[in-house]
Protein backbone atom coordinates (compact mmCIF):
# COMPACT_ATOMS: atom_id res chain seq x y z
CA UNK A 1 0.00 0.00 0.00
CA UNK A 2 1.04 3.62 -0.47
CA UNK A 3 2.08 5.66 2.54
CA UNK A 4 -1.27 7.46 2.46
CA UNK A 5 -3.20 4.19 2.31
CA UNK A 6 -1.21 2.81 5.23
CA UNK A 7 -1.99 5.85 7.36
CA UNK A 8 -5.74 5.47 6.86
CA UNK A 9 -6.02 1.68 6.82
CA UNK A 10 -7.95 0.03 9.64
CA UNK A 11 -6.13 -1.19 12.74
CA UNK A 12 -7.47 -4.73 12.30
CA UNK A 13 -6.27 -4.86 8.70
CA UNK A 14 -2.83 -3.47 9.53
CA UNK A 15 -2.33 -5.86 12.44
CA UNK A 16 -3.29 -8.83 10.27
CA UNK A 17 -0.92 -7.77 7.48
CA UNK A 18 1.96 -7.39 9.94
CA UNK A 19 1.29 -10.79 11.52
CA UNK A 20 1.20 -12.43 8.08
CA UNK A 21 4.35 -10.49 7.11
CA UNK A 22 2.70 -8.85 4.10
CA UNK A 23 3.63 -5.56 5.77
CA UNK A 24 6.53 -4.76 8.06
CA UNK A 25 6.26 -2.75 11.24
CA UNK A 26 9.04 -0.54 9.86
CA UNK A 27 7.02 0.28 6.74
CA UNK A 28 4.02 1.27 8.84
CA UNK A 29 6.16 3.23 11.30
CA UNK A 30 7.85 5.08 8.43
CA UNK A 31 4.49 6.13 7.00
CA UNK A 32 3.18 7.19 10.42
CA UNK A 33 6.29 9.24 11.23
CA UNK A 34 6.04 11.03 7.89
CA UNK A 35 2.38 11.87 8.56
CA UNK A 36 3.23 13.12 12.05
CA UNK A 37 6.07 15.27 10.73
CA UNK A 38 3.78 16.77 8.09
CA UNK A 39 0.75 17.55 10.26
CA UNK A 40 1.56 17.46 13.96
CA UNK A 41 3.53 20.73 14.19
CA UNK A 42 0.39 22.68 13.24
CA UNK A 43 -2.12 20.51 15.14
CA UNK A 44 -0.29 19.48 18.36
CA UNK A 45 -1.89 16.06 18.69
CA UNK A 46 1.11 13.92 19.70
CA UNK A 47 3.50 15.20 22.38
CA UNK A 48 6.62 13.89 24.14
CA UNK A 49 7.43 11.91 21.00
CA UNK A 50 10.46 9.66 20.74
CA UNK A 51 12.91 10.61 17.99
CA UNK A 52 12.39 8.91 14.65
CA UNK A 53 15.40 6.61 14.93
CA UNK A 54 14.19 5.28 18.29
CA UNK A 55 10.74 4.63 16.80
CA UNK A 56 12.20 2.82 13.81
CA UNK A 57 14.43 0.72 16.06
CA UNK A 58 11.37 -0.40 18.02
CA UNK A 59 9.65 -1.31 14.72
CA UNK A 60 12.69 -3.33 13.68
CA UNK A 61 12.54 -5.20 16.99
CA UNK A 62 8.89 -6.01 16.30
CA UNK A 63 9.78 -7.31 12.84
CA UNK A 64 12.57 -9.52 14.23
CA UNK A 65 10.14 -11.08 16.69
CA UNK A 66 7.97 -12.23 13.78
CA UNK A 67 10.96 -13.38 11.76
CA UNK A 68 12.08 -15.49 14.73
CA UNK A 69 8.65 -17.11 14.92
CA UNK A 70 7.80 -15.73 18.35
CA UNK A 71 4.19 -15.51 19.52
CA UNK A 72 2.97 -11.92 19.27
CA UNK A 73 -0.05 -9.99 20.53
CA UNK A 74 -3.05 -8.74 18.54
CA UNK A 75 -1.69 -5.17 18.22
CA UNK A 76 1.83 -6.26 17.30
CA UNK A 77 3.68 -3.62 15.29
CA UNK A 78 1.02 -0.89 15.44
CA UNK A 79 2.35 2.54 16.48
CA UNK A 80 0.49 4.14 19.37
CA UNK A 81 0.69 7.07 21.78
CA UNK A 82 -0.80 7.02 25.27
CA UNK A 83 -3.06 9.74 26.62
CA UNK A 84 -0.95 12.11 28.75
CA UNK A 85 -3.10 11.36 31.81
CA UNK A 86 -1.88 7.74 31.72
CA UNK A 87 1.31 6.81 33.58
CA UNK A 88 3.62 5.07 31.10
CA UNK A 89 7.21 4.11 31.89
CA UNK A 90 9.65 5.92 29.63
CA UNK A 91 7.39 8.90 28.92
CA UNK A 92 6.58 12.05 30.91
CA UNK A 93 3.13 12.26 32.48
CA UNK A 94 2.54 16.01 32.54
CA UNK A 95 -1.27 15.81 32.75
CA UNK A 96 -1.15 19.05 30.77
CA UNK A 97 0.17 20.92 33.82
CA UNK A 98 3.50 22.72 34.31
CA UNK A 99 3.46 21.34 37.86
CA UNK A 100 4.05 17.86 36.40
CA UNK A 101 6.26 18.90 33.50
CA UNK A 102 9.12 16.66 34.70
CA UNK A 103 7.10 13.77 36.17
CA UNK A 104 8.42 10.39 34.94
CA UNK A 105 6.18 7.53 36.15
CA UNK A 106 7.71 4.39 37.60
CA UNK A 107 4.72 2.16 36.77
CA UNK A 108 2.33 1.68 33.87
CA UNK A 109 -1.43 2.04 34.21
CA UNK A 110 -3.48 -1.07 33.47
CA UNK A 111 -4.46 0.40 30.09
CA UNK A 112 -0.83 1.05 29.14
CA UNK A 113 0.21 -2.36 30.43
CA UNK A 114 -2.40 -4.12 28.28
CA UNK A 115 -1.60 -2.14 25.14
CA UNK A 116 2.11 -2.87 25.53
CA UNK A 117 1.44 -6.57 26.18
CA UNK A 118 -0.66 -6.70 22.99
CA UNK A 119 2.41 -5.64 21.01
CA UNK A 120 1.69 -2.02 20.09
CA UNK A 121 4.74 0.25 19.76
CA UNK A 122 4.51 3.35 22.00
CA UNK A 123 6.04 6.41 20.36
CA UNK A 124 4.77 9.26 22.55
CA UNK A 125 1.79 10.71 24.40
CA UNK A 126 -1.37 12.48 23.18
CA UNK A 127 -2.21 15.99 24.32
CA UNK A 128 -4.81 16.75 27.02
CA UNK A 129 -6.25 19.76 28.85
CA UNK A 130 -4.82 20.51 32.28
CA UNK A 131 -5.59 17.53 34.58
CA UNK A 132 -8.01 16.39 31.86
CA UNK A 133 -10.46 19.01 33.08
CA UNK A 134 -12.74 20.41 30.37
CA UNK A 135 -13.46 19.25 26.84
CA UNK A 136 -11.07 21.73 25.22
CA UNK A 137 -7.50 20.52 24.78
CA UNK A 138 -5.12 23.32 25.65
CA UNK A 139 -2.36 23.70 28.25
CA UNK A 140 0.77 25.71 28.98
CA UNK A 141 3.09 22.72 28.57
CA UNK A 142 2.46 21.76 24.95
CA UNK A 143 -0.12 24.26 23.66
CA UNK A 144 -3.51 23.88 21.98
CA UNK A 145 -4.66 20.91 19.91
CA UNK A 146 -6.51 22.15 16.84
CA UNK A 147 -9.35 20.60 14.88
CA UNK A 148 -8.16 19.36 11.45
CA UNK A 149 -11.57 20.05 9.89
CA UNK A 150 -11.14 23.74 10.75
CA UNK A 151 -7.90 24.75 12.40
CA UNK A 152 -9.51 27.72 14.08
CA UNK A 153 -11.73 25.35 16.09
CA UNK A 154 -11.26 23.16 19.15
CA UNK A 155 -10.51 19.45 18.90
CA UNK A 156 -12.54 18.85 22.05
CA UNK A 157 -11.17 16.90 24.98
CA UNK A 158 -9.91 15.60 27.14
CA UNK A 159 -8.76 12.98 24.62
CA UNK A 160 -8.33 15.74 22.03
CA UNK A 161 -4.81 14.84 20.97
CA UNK A 162 -5.76 11.20 20.45
CA UNK A 163 -8.81 12.12 18.36
CA UNK A 164 -6.81 14.41 16.06
CA UNK A 165 -4.03 11.84 15.67
CA UNK A 166 -6.64 9.33 14.49
CA UNK A 167 -8.57 11.72 12.25
CA UNK A 168 -5.38 12.70 10.41
CA UNK A 169 -3.89 9.23 10.01
CA UNK A 170 -1.03 9.68 12.47
CA UNK A 171 -2.13 6.61 14.46
CA UNK A 172 -4.46 3.66 13.73
CA UNK A 173 -5.78 3.22 17.30
CA UNK A 174 -5.70 5.15 20.59
CA UNK A 175 -6.74 4.97 24.21
CA UNK A 176 -8.75 7.54 26.15
CA UNK A 177 -10.72 8.11 29.30
CA UNK A 178 -14.20 9.50 29.92
CA UNK A 179 -15.63 11.20 32.99
CA UNK A 180 -17.98 13.79 31.52
CA UNK A 181 -17.48 13.09 27.81
CA UNK A 182 -13.73 12.93 27.27
CA UNK A 183 -13.89 10.03 24.81
CA UNK A 184 -17.16 10.92 23.08
CA UNK A 185 -16.69 14.69 22.76
CA UNK A 186 -13.41 14.69 20.78
CA UNK A 187 -14.63 11.76 18.68
CA UNK A 188 -17.72 13.81 17.84
CA UNK A 189 -15.68 16.92 16.98
CA UNK A 190 -13.17 15.03 14.79
CA UNK A 191 -15.40 12.60 12.83
CA UNK A 192 -14.05 9.45 14.46
CA UNK A 193 -15.52 6.78 16.77
CA UNK A 194 -15.22 6.28 20.52
CA UNK A 195 -17.05 4.14 23.05
CA UNK A 196 -17.46 5.15 26.66
CA UNK A 197 -17.76 1.61 28.05
CA UNK A 198 -19.93 0.45 30.92
CA UNK A 199 -18.18 1.34 34.15
CA UNK A 200 -15.94 -1.61 35.03
CA UNK A 201 -15.51 -3.11 31.55
CA UNK A 202 -12.02 -1.61 31.27
CA UNK A 203 -10.10 -1.51 34.57
CA UNK A 204 -9.10 1.91 35.91
CA UNK A 205 -5.85 1.65 37.88
CA UNK A 206 -3.95 3.17 39.47
CA UNK A 207 -6.60 5.50 40.89
CA UNK A 208 -6.83 7.13 44.32
CA UNK A 209 -10.63 6.77 44.43
CA UNK A 210 -11.72 3.40 43.01
CA UNK A 211 -15.40 3.49 44.03
CA UNK A 212 -16.88 6.57 42.30
CA UNK A 213 -18.83 4.95 39.47
CA UNK A 214 -18.56 7.64 36.82
CA UNK A 215 -15.11 7.67 35.21
CA UNK A 216 -13.96 4.95 32.80
CA UNK A 217 -11.36 4.12 30.12
CA UNK A 218 -11.87 3.07 26.52
CA UNK A 219 -10.70 3.01 22.92
CA UNK A 220 -10.89 5.40 19.97
CA UNK A 221 -10.46 4.69 16.26
CA UNK A 222 -11.64 5.62 12.77
CA UNK A 223 -14.23 2.84 12.68
CA UNK A 224 -16.53 0.99 15.06
CA UNK A 225 -14.82 -2.30 14.21
CA UNK A 226 -11.46 -0.91 15.27
CA UNK A 227 -12.87 0.48 18.53
CA UNK A 228 -14.18 -3.03 19.23
CA UNK A 229 -10.74 -4.42 18.31
CA UNK A 230 -9.17 -2.09 20.86
CA UNK A 231 -11.63 -3.22 23.52
CA UNK A 232 -10.68 -6.85 22.86
CA UNK A 233 -7.32 -5.88 24.35
CA UNK A 234 -8.49 -3.48 27.08
CA UNK A 235 -11.55 -5.25 28.51
CA UNK A 236 -11.54 -7.71 31.39
CA UNK A 237 -11.27 -7.74 35.17
CA UNK A 238 -8.15 -6.75 37.09
CA UNK A 239 -7.66 -7.14 40.83
CA UNK A 240 -6.32 -3.55 41.01
CA UNK A 241 -9.77 -2.21 40.13
CA UNK A 242 -12.48 -3.56 42.46
CA UNK A 243 -15.20 -2.20 40.13
CA UNK A 244 -13.93 -4.16 37.12
CA UNK A 245 -15.82 -7.27 36.07
CA UNK A 246 -15.06 -10.41 34.10
CA UNK A 247 -16.05 -10.27 30.43
CA UNK A 248 -15.44 -12.12 27.20
CA UNK A 249 -12.94 -9.67 25.77
CA UNK A 250 -12.47 -11.73 22.60
CA UNK A 251 -16.13 -11.24 21.69
CA UNK A 252 -15.19 -7.69 20.68
CA UNK A 253 -12.78 -9.05 18.07
CA UNK A 254 -15.56 -10.96 16.33
CA UNK A 255 -18.10 -9.88 13.69
CA UNK A 256 -20.47 -7.00 14.47
CA UNK A 257 -23.42 -8.10 12.36
CA UNK A 258 -26.93 -8.38 13.81
CA UNK A 259 -30.55 -8.04 12.72
CA UNK A 260 -32.42 -4.88 13.80
CA UNK A 261 -36.01 -5.48 12.78
CA UNK A 262 -38.37 -4.60 15.61
CA UNK A 263 -35.68 -3.24 17.96
CA UNK A 264 -37.09 -0.28 19.90
CA UNK A 265 -35.08 2.92 20.06
CA UNK A 266 -35.88 5.96 22.19
CA UNK A 267 -35.20 9.14 20.21
CA UNK A 268 -34.39 12.18 22.35
CA UNK A 269 -31.70 14.37 20.82
CA UNK A 270 -31.85 16.99 23.59
CA UNK A 271 -32.63 14.59 26.46
CA UNK A 272 -35.92 16.22 27.24
CA UNK A 273 -35.22 19.89 26.60
CA UNK A 274 -31.52 20.75 26.93
CA UNK A 275 -30.47 23.64 24.66
CA UNK A 276 -29.21 22.27 21.35
CA UNK A 277 -27.58 24.20 18.52
CA UNK A 278 -30.06 24.11 15.58
CA UNK A 279 -27.23 23.08 13.23
CA UNK A 280 -26.53 20.00 15.35
CA UNK A 281 -30.23 19.17 15.57
CA UNK A 282 -30.65 19.48 11.80
CA UNK A 283 -27.81 17.05 11.05
CA UNK A 284 -29.05 14.49 13.57
CA UNK A 285 -32.74 14.68 12.67
CA UNK A 286 -31.79 13.72 9.11
CA UNK A 287 -30.44 10.41 10.44
CA UNK A 288 -33.57 9.21 12.19
CA UNK A 289 -34.61 7.60 8.93
CA UNK A 290 -31.35 5.64 8.84
CA UNK A 291 -32.26 3.80 12.05
CA UNK A 292 -35.77 3.18 10.72
CA UNK A 293 -34.34 1.85 7.46
CA UNK A 294 -32.27 -0.62 9.48
CA UNK A 295 -35.57 -1.98 10.80
CA UNK A 296 -35.68 -0.27 14.20
CA UNK A 297 -38.85 1.14 15.74
CA UNK A 298 -37.92 4.73 16.61
CA UNK A 299 -40.12 6.56 19.11
CA UNK A 300 -39.91 9.91 20.88
CA UNK A 301 -39.12 8.99 24.49
CA UNK A 302 -36.72 10.07 27.21
CA UNK A 303 -35.77 8.70 30.64
CA UNK A 304 -36.36 10.78 33.77
CA UNK A 305 -32.95 12.25 34.55
CA UNK A 306 -34.22 13.88 37.75
CA UNK A 307 -31.41 15.36 39.87
CA UNK A 308 -28.63 14.33 37.49
CA UNK A 309 -26.89 17.74 37.47
CA UNK A 310 -26.52 17.82 41.22
CA UNK A 311 -25.49 14.16 41.24
CA UNK A 312 -22.76 14.48 38.62
CA UNK A 313 -21.34 17.80 39.78
CA UNK A 314 -21.24 16.68 43.40
CA UNK A 315 -19.37 13.48 42.56
CA UNK A 316 -17.06 15.26 40.11
CA UNK A 317 -16.08 18.19 42.32
CA UNK A 318 -15.82 16.05 45.47
CA UNK A 319 -13.38 13.84 43.58
CA UNK A 320 -11.43 16.87 42.29
CA UNK A 321 -11.14 18.36 45.79
CA UNK A 322 -10.14 15.05 47.34
CA UNK A 323 -7.36 14.47 44.80
CA UNK A 324 -6.07 17.97 44.12
CA UNK A 325 -6.66 20.06 47.29
CA UNK A 326 -3.04 19.82 48.46
CA UNK A 327 -1.76 20.57 44.96
CA UNK A 328 -4.01 23.64 44.81
CA UNK A 329 -2.67 24.90 48.12
CA UNK A 330 0.92 24.58 46.93
CA UNK A 331 0.62 25.57 43.25
CA UNK A 332 -2.47 27.73 42.81
CA UNK A 333 -0.69 30.27 40.61
CA UNK A 334 0.16 27.54 38.08
CA UNK A 335 -3.40 26.25 37.65
CA UNK A 336 -5.99 27.41 35.13
CA UNK A 337 -9.03 29.22 36.50
CA UNK A 338 -11.52 26.49 35.58
CA UNK A 339 -9.44 23.84 37.33
CA UNK A 340 -9.40 25.99 40.46
CA UNK A 341 -13.19 26.35 40.27
CA UNK A 342 -13.61 22.60 39.84
CA UNK A 343 -11.41 21.78 42.83
CA UNK A 344 -12.74 24.51 45.13
CA UNK A 345 -16.35 23.61 44.36
CA UNK A 346 -15.73 20.36 46.16
CA UNK A 347 -14.39 22.06 49.28
CA UNK A 348 -17.82 22.98 50.61
CA UNK A 349 -19.38 19.54 50.17
CA UNK A 350 -20.31 17.54 53.24
CA UNK A 351 -20.57 13.81 53.70
CA UNK A 352 -24.32 14.29 53.54
CA UNK A 353 -23.99 15.97 50.13
CA UNK A 354 -21.94 13.10 48.74
CA UNK A 355 -24.28 10.53 50.27
CA UNK A 356 -27.29 12.26 48.71
CA UNK A 357 -25.56 12.25 45.31
CA UNK A 358 -24.89 8.54 45.54
CA UNK A 359 -28.50 7.84 46.50
CA UNK A 360 -29.70 10.00 43.61
CA UNK A 361 -27.42 8.10 41.25
CA UNK A 362 -28.86 4.82 42.50
CA UNK A 363 -32.38 6.05 41.77
CA UNK A 364 -31.29 7.18 38.29
CA UNK A 365 -29.77 3.78 37.56
CA UNK A 366 -33.03 2.09 38.50
CA UNK A 367 -35.10 4.47 36.35
CA UNK A 368 -32.78 3.76 33.42
CA UNK A 369 -33.10 0.03 33.95
CA UNK A 370 -36.88 0.22 33.85
CA UNK A 371 -36.84 2.57 30.84
CA UNK A 372 -34.54 0.24 28.93
CA UNK A 373 -36.79 -2.75 29.47
CA UNK A 374 -38.83 -1.22 26.64
CA UNK A 375 -36.12 0.63 24.73
CA UNK A 376 -32.91 -1.25 24.04
CA UNK A 377 -31.17 1.95 22.93
CA UNK A 378 -31.41 5.69 23.54
CA UNK A 379 -30.30 8.04 20.75
CA UNK A 380 -29.22 11.60 21.56
CA UNK A 381 -26.69 14.26 20.66
CA UNK A 382 -23.09 13.72 21.75
CA UNK A 383 -22.60 17.44 22.23
CA UNK A 384 -25.02 20.33 22.10
CA UNK A 385 -22.70 22.51 19.99
CA UNK A 386 -20.44 22.35 16.96
CA UNK A 387 -16.67 22.62 17.49
CA UNK A 388 -16.15 26.15 18.83
CA UNK A 389 -13.30 28.66 18.57
CA UNK A 390 -10.02 27.23 19.82
CA UNK A 391 -9.27 30.46 21.66
CA UNK A 392 -12.40 30.07 23.83
CA UNK A 393 -12.09 27.86 26.93
CA UNK A 394 -15.76 26.82 26.66
CA UNK A 395 -19.06 27.96 25.09
CA UNK A 396 -20.74 30.62 27.20
CA UNK A 397 -24.19 30.04 25.65
CA UNK A 398 -26.07 27.48 23.56
CA UNK A 399 -29.07 28.49 21.44
CA UNK A 400 -29.34 31.68 23.52
CA UNK A 401 -29.16 29.88 26.89
CA UNK A 402 -26.28 30.96 29.15
CA UNK A 403 -24.01 28.23 30.50
CA UNK A 404 -23.48 28.38 34.27
CA UNK A 405 -20.00 26.81 34.39
CA UNK A 406 -17.25 25.33 32.23
CA UNK A 407 -18.85 21.87 31.95
CA UNK A 408 -22.49 22.96 31.60
CA UNK A 409 -22.31 22.82 27.79
CA UNK A 410 -21.59 19.06 28.00
CA UNK A 411 -24.81 17.86 29.62
CA UNK A 412 -25.84 15.51 26.82
CA UNK A 413 -22.55 13.73 27.54
CA UNK A 414 -22.27 13.88 31.32
CA UNK A 415 -25.92 13.07 32.00
CA UNK A 416 -25.24 9.78 30.22
CA UNK A 417 -21.98 9.31 32.15
CA UNK A 418 -23.93 9.35 35.39
CA UNK A 419 -25.99 6.35 34.26
CA UNK A 420 -22.81 4.20 33.91
CA UNK A 421 -24.19 2.94 30.55
CA UNK A 422 -22.12 2.25 27.43
CA UNK A 423 -22.34 5.17 25.01
CA UNK A 424 -20.90 5.36 21.51
CA UNK A 425 -20.08 8.44 19.47
CA UNK A 426 -20.19 7.64 15.76
CA UNK A 427 -19.99 10.08 12.79
CA UNK A 428 -23.45 11.23 11.67
CA UNK A 429 -22.82 14.03 9.19
CA UNK A 430 -21.52 17.55 8.75
CA UNK A 431 -22.84 21.06 9.24
CA UNK A 432 -23.00 23.48 6.34
CA UNK A 433 -19.64 24.80 7.56
CA UNK A 434 -18.11 21.35 7.11
CA UNK A 435 -17.82 20.62 10.83
CA UNK A 436 -18.39 17.05 12.06
CA UNK A 437 -21.44 16.00 14.06
CA UNK A 438 -21.68 12.64 15.81
CA UNK A 439 -24.66 10.75 17.17
CA UNK A 440 -24.65 9.16 20.63
CA UNK A 441 -25.94 5.59 20.95
CA UNK A 442 -26.63 4.59 24.57
CA UNK A 443 -27.22 0.96 25.46
CA UNK A 444 -28.19 -1.16 28.42
CA UNK A 445 -25.72 -1.61 31.27
CA UNK A 446 -22.89 -3.98 30.33
CA UNK A 447 -24.37 -4.44 26.86
CA UNK A 448 -21.41 -2.74 25.19
CA UNK A 449 -21.17 -5.22 22.34
CA UNK A 450 -24.69 -4.51 21.08
CA UNK A 451 -24.03 -0.77 21.23
CA UNK A 452 -21.04 -1.37 18.98
CA UNK A 453 -23.15 -3.52 16.68
CA UNK A 454 -25.77 -0.80 16.21
CA UNK A 455 -23.03 1.79 15.67
CA UNK A 456 -21.44 -0.49 13.09
CA UNK A 457 -24.74 -0.89 11.23
CA UNK A 458 -25.27 2.88 11.25
CA UNK A 459 -21.69 3.48 10.09
CA UNK A 460 -22.02 1.02 7.21
CA UNK A 461 -25.33 2.59 6.14
CA UNK A 462 -24.02 6.16 6.11
CA UNK A 463 -20.26 6.21 5.51
CA UNK A 464 -19.69 9.63 7.09
CA UNK A 465 -16.53 8.45 8.83
CA UNK A 466 -14.78 8.06 5.47
CA UNK A 467 -14.66 11.84 4.94
CA UNK A 468 -11.19 13.08 5.78
CA UNK A 469 -10.21 16.55 7.00
CA UNK A 470 -9.38 18.96 4.16
CA UNK A 471 -5.79 18.73 2.98
CA UNK A 472 -5.10 15.53 4.92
Amino acid sequence: MSSDALCFAGARELAQQIRSRQLSARELMTASLAQIARLNPALTAIVAQLDDQACLALADTADRALADGRTVGPLHGLPTAFKDLEPAIGFPQTKGSPIYRNLMPEVDSVVVERVRRAGAIPIGKTNVPEFGMGSQTYNTVYGTTLNPYDRTKTAGGSSGGAAVALATGMLPLADGGDLGGSLRNPANFNNIVALRPSVGLVPVAPTPIPFVGVSTKGAMARSVADVAFGLSVLAGADVRDPQSFASDAQSFAGPLDRGWRGVRIAWSLDLGGLPLDPRVRSVLEAQRQTFEDLGCIVEEACPDFGDVDETFLTLRTWQSWSIYKDLLAAHRAQMKRDAIWDIESGATLSGEDVGRALIQQGLLLERMRVFQEKYEFLICAVNQVLPFDATEPWPKAIAGVAMENYVAWMKTAYWISTTCRPALSVPAGFSDEGLPVGVQIVGRYRDDLNVLKLGHAFEQATGFGKRRPPGV
